[in-house]
């Protein structure tokens, strides 16, 4: 890592003092609804030769517009040293930077349901619409994301409510207790496999983390000598949010919202879901003599320092530090020359995860890469095992 990264930039060569120079631009995250809204008041407003485009703009963004930007700007040239970490951890502008993304989430979504539904509205204008506002909600399981490492019960709701539209609460209780425990082993439903495809680690993923939540909230309920059925059953509070928001969106715009609604969580939970497939593909944390695995380290996940997407994404492609410290916000987190790298921003890499050939095309000799060959410390696929080892001439271990 050169001297530049590992210092980070400061406001002269007199003081110690740390700048975030990116400190307005994290505004870009709860921009994203924003943008929404400016989408849909074109589509309800502008000529209707755009409206097409209007509706249907949250992919364009996704799979172009940031994509494009970041090949343009590039890298990410601001890291924080150590001795920033907690006066940036203290500052309470970036806490506020999340929390306003909410509001702003559901002005879209309440915006979206009422266009949606108008007799005047094409079901393909519906789909549009909810693939917009798919976009905005995925984004915001981010957002819960952030909030879900909070120690705040307020944090915890909020974070429940940024997963309502979405209906993915148990993304709240799993991913924080589940999935940082068991990331990058074999045991963990949210670390992909090499050789495994999107389309088979999805169902793997959503029926495993959402098992593995029920487990966890039950084991705590039982400590506190309560039953699962219990309203201090975090998952139930998180369900009731999710049933209230659709239950509210229904009544006030009747039935034909009800494919908007569809789509749009259909659409942002597959998005998340694909940002969790591409976080650590075949990446493995290696067996202790003493059974155990090792500690979570960078090298766990796949790392990412395009500047564009990490301001949309409260830089959660910088996952290697995330991982390696869960509970560190992400304004403070930094980047790992070291770790493994993406050959680009999430956005790039949406399209790929979900043509499988292409995505091994892509991935695939960059694990083998990271292990110099052995593919036995892979996180591996069981039925393409024989496959990948035979293409690379790779010995199993005895």
């Amino acid at each position: 890592m050169s001297t530049f990264m590992k210092e980070g930039i400061f406001d002269s060569q007199k003081t110690n003092q740390y700048v975030d120079k990116k400190r307005r631009l994290w505004l870009l995250g709860p921009s994203v609804p924003a943008i929404g809204i400016a989408a849909m008041a074109g589509y309800q407003f502008g000529p209707k030769w755009t409206r097409k485009i209007c509706a249907g703009f949250g992919p364009i963004l996704l799979h172009g517009i940031i994509p494009a930007l970041d090949k343009l700007i590039g890298d990410d040239q601001q890291n924080p040293p150590n001795s920033a970490v907690k006066g940036l951890e203290d500052d309470p502008y970036y806490a506020k930077i999340v929390k306003l993304y909410i509001p702003l989430q559901y002005a879209a979504n309440i915006y979206g349901a009422y266009l949606a539904s108008r007799k005047t509205t094409p079901l393909s204008d519906q789909l549009l619409l909810g693939s917009l506002l798919g976009v905005i909600n995925g984004v915001a399981i981010n957002t819960a994301h952030e909030l879900s490492h909070k120690q705040s019960k307020v944090d915890h709701i909020l974070s429940h409510l940024a997963l309502a539209p979405t209906g993915y609460n148990h993304f709240r209780v799993e991913h924080p207790y589940g999935h940082h425990r068991r990331v990058a082993t074999p045991e963990d439903p949210a670390s992909s496999r090499m050789g495994e495809s999107f389309w088979k680690f999805l169902p793997r993923t959503v029926i495993g983390s959402f098992k593995s939540a029920i487990e966890i909230e039950s084991r705590r309920l039982e400590r506190k000598n309560k039953k699962f059925w219990s309203l201090d059953n975090e998952l139930l509070q998180g369900w009731l949010m999710s049933a209230g928001f659709h239950t509210s969106m229904i009544a006030m715009f009747g039935k034909r919202s009800i494919p908007f609604l569809a789509t749009q969580s259909l659409y942002g939970i597959t998005l998340f879901e694909i940002i969790n497939y591409v976080e650590h593909y075949g990446l493995k944390r290696q067996k202790l003599e003493n059974g155990q695995y090792e500690r979570t380290l960078p090298e766990h996940s796949w790392n990412n320092n395009n500047i564009v997407t990490n301001l949309f994404l409260y830089q959660l492609q910088r996952h290697s530090d995330h991982h390696a410290n869960p509970t560190r916000s992400f304004q403070a987190l930094r980047h790992f020359d070291d770790a493994p790298q993406l050959p680009s921003g999430y956005g790039s890499m949406i399209l790929p995860a979900l043509f499988p050939k292409w995505w091994y095309s892509i991935m695939d000799q960059r694990v083998v890469d990271h292990y110099k060959g052995d593919l036995n410390k892979a996180n591996m696929d069981a039925e393409a095992k024989a496959r990948l080892f035979e293409k690379y001439d790779v010995k199993e271990a005895t």
